[in-house]
């Protein structure tokens, strides 16, 4: 996900606004410290602008 937010130029900060997480969660995630629920995978995927497969890739 970090590689994802990085590419596109966004700050933690942006992308938390633009999911509508946490900034502590969303730390904690790209930390792999964090699991997921489904509908938090929506939200960033659809924020990023890819798919769940696509963000998903490499795990």
């Amino acid at each position: 996900m970090r590689e994802l937010r990085v590419k596109r130029g966004w700050s933690q900060d942006r992308c938390v606004h633009e999911c509508g997480l946490d900034r502590t969660y969303m730390g904690g995630i790209e930390r792999g410290e964090r699991n997921l629920a489904l509908r938090n995978i929506e939200r960033i995927a659809s924020a990023l602008g890819v798919t769940i497969s696509e963000l998903m890739s490499g795990l």
